[in-house]
């Protein structure tokens, strides 16, 4: 396995509290899938875990980013869960095509979050 490149990224939890606050489920559509909504919205503390979700995402963007316009929507950019409970990273759209052009065929990711604050790491591999 070769890295490709990695991105990582922190979120401040009360930021994403506004932003559902301010703008509910407009902002909550335009960024997060429907079985990410599902996953966060499942929690206590919802928020903590969208913001870890957010944090991944612009993670995951800084690595097929590198500076360049790829013209992908936050929605092509989605963490899932493996059956292990292990977050993974789903690409579709522009942003699958950008991972593909950068022969990325693998991704590890990690989220972690407190109170009042997640970060996400990305890291692109791939297999040689």
């Amino acid at each position: 396995m070769k890295i490709v490149a990695l991105g990582t990224d922190i979120v401040e939890v009360e930021r994403l509290e506004r932003l559902c606050r301010e703008h509910g489920d407009a902002f909550l559509d335009r960024v997060f899938t429907e079985s990410e909504r599902a996953y966060c919205d499942s929690k206590k503390v919802r928020c903590e875990h969208y913001a870890g979700r957010f944090a991944a995402k612009e993670a995951v963007l800084k690595v097929l980013d590198a500076g360049n316009d790829i013209g992908a929507n936050w929605r092509e950019l989605e963490i899932v869960r493996s059956p292990s409970g292990r977050p993974e990273v789903r690409l579709h759209g522009a942003a699958l095509e950008r991972a593909k052009s950068m022969a990325i065929d693998d991704w590890h990711v990690s989220i972690s979050h407190s109170h009042t604050s997640a970060i996400g790491v990305a890291i692109a591999a791939r297999k040689e």
